[in-house]
């Protein structure tokens, strides 16, 4: 028999291939089998996956050194972290956009009109992941400018920030998914203290990978928190801009309404 990726021979008693590492597929792809197949690859105790969500809840700092050390097969890679994340944040998108009315929106966007708060709904989801991917280089920014005490390069900063940003999403997504179905008017109010929890992620992860005593940690989670704020807004006026030049608002969508 020949391995079905590489197409090395190998024995029928293999379970994996020798020569790849690959699983050797021997049954058909019942739905037993696929059941089976991705309770084993996603929640199975010893697989990747769990073991990535759990260490950079504790202990974040293994997983983002082993990586940038060059250690790729003990835990889940960034992009693979953050391709789940992703995946996720779209489920969360398609429940919001089923549950959620611009109303709600419209609660927390001032004296706008319902026109124009039905434009910022449509908006906000069209493009929520591109403005999760932003977040990234900012926060990684920030952190590169305060806390950088092993002299990692800010492409390991980014590196360091894919695996937090997606940490944060995954893990708050059984949360932001229950609010939404039980009460969704009250998921717009959930998320600014969401924000919160991911900023004061971001610095727990950063003090845990360069250990300053703590008046230095302190001290330069302010200034983190100031630059992340920053940040924050820059994309939020970036997000306006890009909606005035693609014509999806016009000035007079702001104006006071008579």
């Amino acid at each position: 028999m020949n391995c079905k990726n590489c197409e090395t021979p190998q024995r029928t008693d293999f379970n994996f291939c020798p020569n790849c590492g690959a699983r050797a597929v021997q049954k058909r792809l019942t739905f037993r089998n696929l059941i089976y197949d991705i309770t084993e690859r996603y929640f199975n105790l010893d697989n990747r996956f769990i073991k990535t969500v759990v260490q950079l809840c504790i202990r974040p700092e293994v997983v983002i050194d082993s990586y940038i050390q060059g250690v790729r097969r003990r835990f889940l890679s960034p992009i693979s972290h953050i391709g789940i994340a992703l995946t996720l944040s779209g489920l969360l998108i398609f429940v919001m956009q089923k549950v959620m009315t611009a109303d709600m929106i419209m609660d927390y966007s001032g004296q706008l009109s319902a026109e124009t708060s039905g434009k910022l709904y449509d908006a906000i989801f069209d493009y929520s992941s591109l403005l999760f991917v932003l977040y990234i280089p900012v926060f990684a920014l920030a952190g590169y400018v305060t806390f950088n005490r092993k002299d990692y390069l800010l492409s390991e900063y980014i590196i360091a920030y894919i695996y937090i940003m997606a940490q944060w999403s995954i893990v708050i997504f059984p949360i932001s998914l229950i609010t939404l179905l039980a009460i969704p008017s009250a998921y717009m109010t959930l998320s600014f203290p969401l924000l919160l929890v991911m900023i004061l992620y971001c610095i727990f992860a950063m003090q845990r990978i360069h250990r300053f005593n703590t008046g230095a940690m302190i001290l330069r989670s302010l200034i983190f928190f100031l630059l992340a704020v920053i940040g924050y807004f820059g994309i939020v006026i970036l997000f306006y801009i890009v909606m005035f030049i693609t014509g999806t608002f016009e000035l007079q969508d702001f104006l006071p309404q008579k």
